[in-house]
């Protein structure tokens, strides 16, 4: 706070102001500030808020043990100046008495008698204040099942009594009674306790985020998997890094260790660090730990205790060393309870937690569902202790022959020999066999570079390829292995050729660049000599590769034969040698040939003849990638069914590969496609997200963060909110995210649909947060300012949602100033039209003109629009004008004015057709608005009936008869008042 308040209406509105933040350390200390300001001012009623105020801020900041100070200073100021308090301060004061006895019970160190003294002492005021002792039996109970005694006499005392105004909400009562149930062993009844509260028609503060927690086990054991993933999205998000809900935390950490989503544990775990410094009450850090212990335990026997994971700040953890020191603290906790309460509940519950089998093998509870060795650390780089040939079952020599076999065949599993003989070769005990068979360690490490040459190709790292390869020619060279130093820089110059040129240079550079390599590539080709014939024919290959990207380049029909007079003699040279391998290679570049020059038909028929060939003689891997090909070419002759079941074999086939070497990421893709064509949004949903995993698996993060963006957007089409909260939630908490390291556009583009989720989830206080940041974020994009005027829109209507019309206001000018320098015509348009009827709506006749202001702006955006040619693509942008300013005049009660708009809107419509069942519903719409305006509000029954029943004939004519409907009950409505 930078300055104390002066005055007590600056303190009430330093109170206001802080209300409005959200529990924690910053409101708290607000709040110990404020009360220090009040006491200045020697009045009790300022004084009274400030200490409310306060005790809240303690009380949701998991403070148990300063709220109750507090409220002892309201009790003397109540008992002394009982007048101070009037009905709503009396009634926040006898309220908070449940409070202070649920912070006794949390503080182990309190002595079990006081607990029984605050009771009695609660009991004592509500009797002499006349108010009903319902409260004080449900505190009782709330004792009685913390000591593990008498529960059920104290539940029937409880639960019987009548509600009074100073009972809990009736969904933290209805968690009570379901809680009683389930601790009785009785799932089923509690679940049909908590209906209410988990179906959303009961809540509060803590609700159902509390519910949530505690009805996710007894709904997987009763079978209801689908309802515990769904609530277990929503109820985690309710919760998250909140000290005073850390137990609920706890337990959705231990829902993920019992249905095999440890992963997922761990990666919660990793987002509530905080909680394990900012937990202030012992009872909410019981709960919380012993949910991290369960976690813990189940990763351990999994045998993954070597994993990091995230725990107290100051030192690093593993799994094994966390769960130790979580025990210990959370063991040290239960005894203190039992100590304090004379019973071993504490104990007893911790155990029956931990004792909990996993009731589930494997639940999907998100779109991104990984396990624990895909969260494992990468392999360290130091060299291993054992000696090197200890590593591989077979000698050094046979694997280095056997990685060369491999890779003259093009075999899959030439990339794990390849990577075993890495990490041997690089180690400081590596020496070299003494073998001729296996050449010097020149020639190996060439091998290696290589491969990693071609896996950087793999990931368009094209600058690194080009020297990778060229570093491996050089060292072919020096170990007397010309036909190998030819391949090497032969792929330096693809991947030379393939660099993306200097902004302006365009496609006419690479076509230049890719015909010099190929002439490139036939020099080498003809003056290297002693060629063997795998090498001879993986030239012809690059050769014919070069030319084909040419092609793929310029789409010139005149760079089309030379690509087949290239495979002509691959082919040829393949036949004739018997190169299985090759010969596939130049039926598939065939065939991708005639799809690039637009002849589908043709590429289908070659890709037929190539999968006949490779069921016959192989190689089966290649199986895969034809399959893959010939659903691709499918899905451009609009046979989605047809691709969907090619790709569909094809990744069943993939499976027996590396996902890598059969390029399963680009098969989940494509079925992607081939499902969102299909109208199988859900199916693509899981292919988009397996195919951005896989990419992220293999490094390809940007790839795989662009893929995860476009699943997030289709589930929050698809309506599945949480699920792609859930999603992005998971991919913002990325490494290489949360530290800046990914690109920043492709970050807050993740963000933006976050963002629009959470609005569309109906958060909107969050969803405001986000837009702005990402508003005051995208206003330094120079480059970009049509996508900060999108974001400043957005963000202006969603403040104007909140009644936050100043904000909206300096929020929408920044858009229009963003769409002056790039027109984002009809998105400003429908952002400014919104907010002026927000305004409208909240305001009425007071927020008119603000309205008319936005509507202005909307006005003059049209005339842009219509200048520059633009056309909407729905009605245009002067029709939705027109029909907002009638609209907006109806909400501020200038009638006549909003006649005359709608009618205008009306006009420029047009009466619809038979064909455009949209704008008639539209143009329905618009009439039965004007007719309201002028029969209801303008009190001229006569016209308005006869605009109705004019436009119910219409639309009866044209067959549009489901619109009528809203039109006949107003005509009805309107005769009725007749």
């Amino acid at each position: 706070m930078p300055t104390a308040p002066q005055t007590t209406d600056a303190l009430y509105e330093a109170l206001q102001e802080n209300d409005r933040r959200p529990y924690g350390r910053t409101r708290t200390l607000t709040a110990e500030e404020l009360v220090d300001a009040a006491e200045q001012f020697a009045q009790p009623v300022p004084l009274v808020h400030a200490l409310l105020e306060l005790q809240e801020a303690y009380t949701y900041g998991s403070e148990p043990r300063k709220s109750p100070v507090v409220f002892a200073r309201l009790i003397t100021l109540f008992d002394e100046q009982p007048d101070v308090f009037d009905e709503r301060l009396r009634h926040m004061l006898f309220w908070r008495f449940k409070w202070v006895a649920h912070a006794l019970r949390a503080l182990p160190e309190v002595p079990l008698s006081s607990l029984h003294q605050w009771l009695t002492e609660m009991r004592d005021r509500y009797v002499k204040a006349d108010l009903g002792l319902q409260p004080y039996y449900g505190q009782a109970y709330q004792l009685a099942a913390h000591l593990g005694q008498d529960t059920d006499l104290a539940y029937e005392l409880w639960a019987g009594r009548t509600r009074t105004p100073f009972s809990d909400c009736e969904a933290c009562e209805t968690c009570e009674r379901a809680r009683h149930h389930l601790a009785a062993g009785d799932d089923e009844r509690a679940l049909r306790a908590w209906e209410p509260v988990l179906a959303g028609k009961e809540s509060c503060q803590e609700e159902p985020a509390r519910s949530i927690s505690y009805a996710l086990l007894p709904l997987v054991r009763t079978g209801h998997t689908e309802r515990a993933r769904a609530l277990h999205l929503a109820g985690y998000r309710g919760c998250r890094r909140n000290p005073s809900m850390s137990g609920e935390v706890g337990r959705h950490l231990e829902f993920c260790a019992l249905t095999g989503n440890e992963a997922r544990g761990l990666e919660l775990l990793a987002e509530n660090r905080n909680l394990f410094e900012e937990v202030d009450s012992p009872l909410d850090l019981f709960d919380f730990l012993t949910g991290v212990e369960v976690l813990l335990q189940r990763v351990e026997v999994l045998g993954h205790g070597d994993l990091p994971a995230a725990g107290y700040a100051g030192r690093t953890w593993t799994v094994a060393g966390l769960r130790t020191e979580v025990c210990r603290r959370a063991e040290d906790l239960a005894t203190r309870f039992d100590a304090r309460n004379g019973t071993t509940a504490h104990t007893d519950r911790r155990r029956t937690r931990l004792d909990r089998a996993p009731l589930l093998d494997a639940l999907e509870l998100t779109l991104r569902t990984r396990g624990l060795d895909e969260v494992a650390p990468a392999a360290p780089a130091a060299a291993p202790v054992a000696p090197a040939t200890e590593l591989v079952p077979e000698s050094l020599s046979e694997l280095i022959l056997r990685a060369r076999a491999l890779d003259e065949q093009g075999h899959p599993d030439e990339a794990d020999c390849w990577k075993r003989l890495r990490t041997l070769v690089t180690a400081r005990s590596y020496t070299h066999p003494r073998d001729p068979a296996v050449g010097p360690l020149a020639q190996l490490r060439a091998d290696l570079l290589t491969d990693e040459a071609n896996r950087a190709a793999h990931k368009d790292e094209y600058a690194d390829a080009a020297a990778l390869h060229e570093e491996a020619a050089g060292l072919y060279e020096d170990a007397g292995a010309p036909g190998q130093a030819a391949l090497a820089r032969a792929g330096a110059l693809l991947a030379e050729a393939e660099i993306p040129a200097p902004e302006g240079d365009g496609a006419e550079a690479k076509t230049s660049m890719l015909l010099a390599a190929h002439a490139t590539m036939v020099s080498l080709h003809e003056q290297t000599p002693g060629l063997v014939p795998y090498q001879e024919a993986r030239l012809l290959r690059m050769r014919a590769t070069a030319l084909a990207l040419r092609l793929q380049t310029s789409r010139s029909p005149e760079h089309v034969e030379p690509v087949f007079a290239e495979i002509n003699l691959l082919q040829a040279f393949a036949t004739r040698h018997d190169l299985a391998a090759q010969l596939s290679g130049a039926r598939l570049l065939r065939a991708t040939t005639h799809a690039l020059s637009g002849a589908l038909l043709a590429a289908v028929t070659e890709a037929d003849a190539l999968l006949d060939q490779l069921k016959t003689h192989g190689p089966a891997w290649h199986l895969p990638r034809t399959l893959a090909l010939r659903g691709r070419l499918q899905l451009g002759l609009q046979d989605a069914q047809g691709a969907h079941a090619d790709l569909t074999e094809g990744l069943r086939l993939a499976a027996d590969w590396p996902a890598e070497a059969v390029d399963a990421t680009r098969l989940h893709g494509d079925l992607a496609e081939a499902c969102m064509r299909l109208d199988r949004p859900d199916e693509a949903l899981r292919h988009l997200t397996r195919s951005a995993e896989l990419d992220l698996r293999h490094g390809n993060r940007v790839d795989a963060f662009c893929t995860y963006s476009n699943a997030a957007q289709l589930s929050l089409d698809l309506g599945r909110i949480e699920d792609c909260i859930a999603l992005l939630d998971s991919l913002l908490a990325e490494p290489d995210v949360a530290t800046g390291e990914l690109d920043d556009r492709l970050a807050a583009q993740l963000r933006l649909i976050r963002a629009r989720a959470l609005h569309a989830g109906e958060d909107l206080k969050a969803a405001t947060v986000e837009f702005a940041a990402l508003a005051a974020e995208s206003a330094g994009w120079d480059d970009d300012p049509a996508s900060h005027a999108m974001i400043a829109g957005e963000t202006a209507v969603l403040l104007g949602e909140s009644g936050e019309f100043d904000r909206a206001r300096e929020a929408a000018d920044q858009a229009l100033a963003a769409h002056a320098r790039a027109p984002r015509y009809e998105q400003l348009s429908n952002c400014l039209r919104e907010l002026a009827l927000l305004q409208s709506r909240q305001q009425g006749a007071d927020g008119l003109a603000g309205a008319l202001t936005y509507l202005a702006d909307a006005g003059r955006i049209a005339d842009e629009a219509r200048a520059a040619g633009y056309e909407t693509h729905g009605r245009s942008l002067d029709t939705a004008l027109a029909y907002e300013y009638g609209r907006v005049n109806a909400h501020a009660g200038t009638y006549e004015d909003a006649l005359a708009a709608l009618e205008k809107a009306l006009a420029l419509l047009g009466e619809p057709g038979a064909e455009d069942a949209h704008r008639a519903g539209e143009w329905a719409e618009c009439v039965r608005l004007a007719s309201a305006v002028e029969g209801i509000y303008l009190e001229r029954p006569a016209p308005a009936l006869t605009r109705l029943e004019a436009a119910i004939s219409r639309l009866v004519t044209l067959g549009h008869t489901e619109d009528t409907e809203p039109l006949t009950s107003l005509a009805a409505r309107l005769r009725d008042e007749e």
